[in-house]
């Protein structure tokens, strides 16, 4: 295939997935802003390795593959809370989904927010999320674990009050 129809297949794959990459992205990140620098990273390395993952490969996972190893690669260099002048008023309502559990889901550290996404929004079986983060499957059973752990504790103490 030559350069102008590999161009023009990557262009039509960014125009159709495109959404559903900075959605993925949104959800990983929890915020617009980090959701659009994932998708943008990873799609400029996917154009780096186009040809060959295009012919061989699912250039969607491999994308998103890159999206969650970027992700995670930013919260093992930046491990620090991130601290504001003030408490806001009321929390925000996320244009993706239940607000209430998104919350709670920013409240988790990264690891295990990121092995909740893929497992339960990506619906992938603990070997491929194993993977794709780079640890053991008995890794990822014990995030999700102690990730559900800490969303039903909060749940109950909240509903205690």
């Amino acid at each position: 295939m030559d350069q102008t129809a590999e161009t023009a297949a990557f262009d039509e794959f960014i125009r159709t997935r495109g959404d559903a990459l900075l959605r993925y992205g949104y959800v990983l990140a929890g915020n617009s802003e980090d959701a659009a620098d994932l998708v943008q990273e990873a799609l400029a390395r996917l154009g780096d390795a186009w040809p060959r993952v295009r012919k061989k490969d699912s250039p969607e996972g491999y994308v998103r593959t890159i999206m969650v190893r970027l992700h995670i690669n930013a919260w093992r260099r930046r491990r620090r809370e991130d601290l504001v002048a003030a408490v806001p008023e009321s929390g925000r309502v996320d244009q993706y989904g239940d607000a209430d559990l998104w919350a709670e889901l920013q409240e988790l550290p990264r690891k295990m927010r990121a092995v909740l996404v893929l497992r339960y929004y990506e619906d992938l079986p603990d070997a491929e999320i194993a993977r794709i983060l780079g640890v053991s499957r008995g890794t990822v059973r014990s995030q999700a674990a102690r990730a559900l752990d800490k969303l039903r504790i909060k749940r109950v103490l909240q509903e205690a009050r």
